[in-house]
């Protein structure tokens, strides 16, 4: 008979605290198992063992190797500590020990509870064993959830990682401290946005300053950090810098329980209802002061309103003032009359003349300034014309012999490196000698050069050729679609425009300046 021997340690087993207790170190259980196996004179097919995971882990790696092979009959016997070393679910066990080793010829054994699928009348001890196991998994977690609860109340940090500009403290279990290298950016961070400056563009200033994301911060310096589940990249991104501007942890409050369990027998969580977040003010030195954080969330709130229920928001993030340069202040008159103005011009007025328009009337500058650029400058029928003419004419054929050339030429530098290396052999096999090697590399080398140049200059003129003809056709697509457009929508407004600046209406002239600058 085969026997797999299966062995688990989990953090509760490390914890003991009498060391009297029976150990159940993976040493204890291979030796017990061991001795119990070769007493039945088994032959022991594998050893499957898991350090560190809980009887509830269903990706326990070891587990399901050991799974897998019984499925496959590698074996003839599971023979286990307790039955609670296999499983504590009770699920897991009428689905395996109950189940699908019966099906595939597996006996299950456990030495100390006496669990043995081959003993009739067993089945009943093994099922009230795994009862207890579940109501044990059960307790425990209702437990680990009170500890967690009453520390996250005491306003104690129970995170595997600090928040991005601190650190934990090594003197004080909970608590936190500035990280200031960080907390710098932070700073930068706010006062920036409370400048007028948007998300984006505060990300890509970072970004192009080379300054390190959370992420990439964290592991430079060597500190534990989690890598933001579907991101792959070490930039700053609009949504690092949303959740920064609206984090109560830099003005010094503690903020937890987001986020809870689905089930004791699941690691996957879901978001919960903020009003039940704990929230515990004064825990840690603030990084952000009161002043700067109402300002950030004033402006958060005046820019983050959709364009959607009578709110303002169609332009948010776009219109800024042609004199100050700052970002203009959406406000409205009444539920059918909305605005735009200097938001430096209404805290100070000596500060800029101001800005001001409507956002009926600049929504109809911007349409008309668009329908004129595409009748003066965006002809559909001679950009289609031009198109198809550009696909069929004989420079179209030269430029696709040229990237055959290239492709060619391509080849033929991956054969000089080919040459070079077998070059290296022949000087290796004594055939040249090093004199020989040098003259002759000397001529791959430049040979391979010349044709890298050739390549190169030939593919830039493929490249310039390709761009116009793909510049003319993002032109007939946007001539086509917005040759009739009559209303904005904030997609449209995205697509279209980088930036707008409006300036104070002429008192004689009554015209309003606008600077609309766009995407194309």
């Amino acid at each position: 008979m085969k026997v797999a021997i299966y062995c688990r340690l989990s953090e509760e087993d490390r914890n003991k605290q009498n060391i009297n207790d029976d150990s159940e170190s993976i040493q204890n259980q291979k030796s017990i198992l061991v001795q119990y196996a070769v007493e039945k004179s088994w032959e022991i097919y594998n050893i499957y063992s898991d350090d560190d995971y809980a009887g509830a882990d269903r990706n326990r790696p070891a587990f399901k190797k050991l799974i897998s092979d019984a499925e496959n009959k590698k074996f003839d016997i599971v023979l286990c500590k307790t039955q609670s070393r296999f499983t504590r679910e009770i699920e897991l066990v009428e689905k395996y020990i109950h189940t699908l080793f019966p099906i595939w010829g597996i006996r299950f054994i456990s030495v100390v509870d006496n669990a043995d699928t081959e003993i009739k009348g067993n089945k009943k001890a093994r099922q009230i064993n795994g009862l207890i196991n579940e109501w044990y998994l059960e307790d425990m977690s209702e437990n680990i959830k009170s500890v967690l609860t009453n520390r996250r109340v005491n306003g104690n940090h129970i995170g595997a990682f600090a928040l991005y500009g601190y650190k934990k403290n090594p003197d004080k279990r909970g608590h936190l401290i500035i990280d200031e290298e960080a907390a710098e950016t932070v700073r930068e961070v706010f006062n920036l946005f409370a400048s007028g400056h948007g998300k984006i563009s505060i990300a890509r200033m970072l970004n192009s300053r080379g300054i390190p994301n959370p992420t990439k911060y964290k592991r430079l310096k060597g500190l534990r950090y989690s890598q933001p589940k579907g991101s792959t990249g070490t930039l700053w991104k609009y949504f690092s810098i949303s959740n920064m501007l609206t984090n109560e942890i830099y003005i010094g409050n503690m903020v937890q329980g987001k986020y809870g369990s689905v089930s004791y027998k699941t690691k996957q969580n879901q978001p919960i209802p903020k009003d039940k977040w704990i929230r515990v003010e004064g825990t840690h030195e603030p990084i952000i002061d009161m002043d700067l954080w109402n300002r950030v969330q004033e402006l958060i709130k005046i820019k983050a309103k959709p364009f959607v229920a009578g709110n303002i928001g169609l332009f948010s993030k776009k219109v800024k003032c042609l004199n100050c340069g700052y970002f203009v202040r959406a406000s409205k008159k009444d539920d059918k009359h909305r605005y735009l103005q200097c938001q430096t011009r209404h805290v100070d007025k000596n500060a800029c003349v101001g800005a001001f328009v409507s956002v009926d009337k600049l929504k109809s500058i911007i349409i008309a300034e668009l329908q004129k650029l595409l009748n003066d400058y965006l002809d559909k029928e001679n950009l289609a014309e031009s198109i198809s003419q550009i696909d069929n004419t004989p420079q179209t054929e030269h430029y696709k012999k040229i990237e055959i050339n290239i492709a060619e030429y391509k080849k033929q530098i991956a054969g000089f490196d080919k040459g070079v290396k077998d070059l290296y052999l022949d000087k290796v096999k004594g055939i040249i000698n090093d004199e020989q090697f040098v003259e002759y590399s000397k001529d791959f080398h430049a040979e391979k050069n010349n044709l890298e140049k050739i390549v190169a200059e030939l593919q830039d003129k493929v490249d310039t050729h390709n761009k116009k003809s793909q510049a003319n056709t993002d032109l007939l697509q946007l001539a086509e679609e917005y040759s009739n457009i009559v209303d904005l929508e904030r997609e449209t407004v995205d697509k279209l425009i980088d930036c707008i600046y409006i300036g104070k209406r002429d008192p004689d002239t009554k015209e309003l300046p606008v600077e609309i600058h766009w995407n194309f």
